[in-house]
């Protein structure tokens, strides 16, 4: 796949799986991506989850996306920075209105967003699945 196939998947297929690192040892949930992008890999969550203190204490993320329809799996692994822009987290919330229960209960200033930058991304499906795996930049 080229970058922006990659791009266009990851866009399409945005439930993936996040991994990071807590206390030396891998944490991986099931997440929705906001938008994948020339800037990055792009997510929001909540600083009253353990995300935010996990990435804080090692800013380096993986994502798995799998498509069981083409049985496609893409994994994009990067540093990770933390976004502080009020309209994006406006364009959010409003794109994503079942956030407002939880930014009620605990603030709006709790969103927290979040980017995978300078991402590496390798692709499987079957058919190459004994190929070495190739990396490509996005």
């Amino acid at each position: 796949m080229t970058r922006e196939e990659i791009l266009s998947y990851l866009n399409t297929n945005t439930i993936v799986f996040l991994a990071t690192v807590e206390n030396g040892a891998p944490r991986v949930r099931g997440m929705s991506l906001y938008r994948a992008d020339d800037q990055g890999i792009l997510f929001h969550t909540g600083e009253f989850k353990d995300i935010p203190s996990q990435l804080r204490s090692c800013p380096l993320a993986e994502l798995c996306a799998f498509d069981m329809n083409t049985g496609t799996q893409i994994r994009v692994r990067g540093p990770v920075e933390f976004v502080d822009d009020q309209a994006l987290k406006e364009e959010i919330v409003e794109a994503r209105p079942f956030l407002n229960p939880f930014l009620d209960a605990k603030g709006h200033e709790s969103l927290v967003l979040f980017r995978i930058t300078d991402c590496q991304a390798t692709t499987w499906t079957m058919a190459d699945n004994l190929e070495t795996k190739k990396f490509i930049k996005l």
